[in-house]
């Protein structure tokens, strides 16, 4: 089955880190310029989502007990509709109040277009 997002083992990690010290996370991508278009994590429900914001999946990362959704903002997803997104982390710090920061990483997407098959497969999601 086709998805949306994916993470790196590394990004994996991250999350797992991330979950055992602050509680269960979520992501958002809202667009915009710079660091903006960057996913924050956010502890889940810090961010409020709403119908302005579409949920492209539930990320499933072994080692969390409970999904991690990823939501981007509509005008975002509109321009992004054919693309799948691979989260991943660097070193380095992003602007924001993403989770990650004190830890001296960034997440950062890492994007291809989707194939004709998994355009096909998600029509429906």
């Amino acid at each position: 089955m086709a998805t949306r997002v994916d993470v790196t083992p590394a990004a994996a990690a991250m999350m797992r880190q991330l979950r055992e010290q602050h509680g269960p996370l979520m992501f958002h991508q809202s667009g915009g310029c710079c660091d903006g278009s960057s996913p924050m994590c956010y502890l889940e429900g810090e961010f409020r989502t709403g119908g302005s914001d579409v949920l492209l999946e539930s990320l499933a990362i072994e080692g969390v007990p409970e999904p991690i959704r990823f939501w981007m903002s509509a005008s975002q997803f509109e321009l992004w509709k054919h693309t799948h997104l691979t989260v991943d982390v660097v070193p380095g710090r992003g602007a924001g109040f993403s989770l990650e920061a004190p830890e001296g990483v960034r997440f950062l997407i890492r994007s291809r277009l989707l194939t004709e098959q998994e355009v096909v497969s998600l029509r429906d999601r």
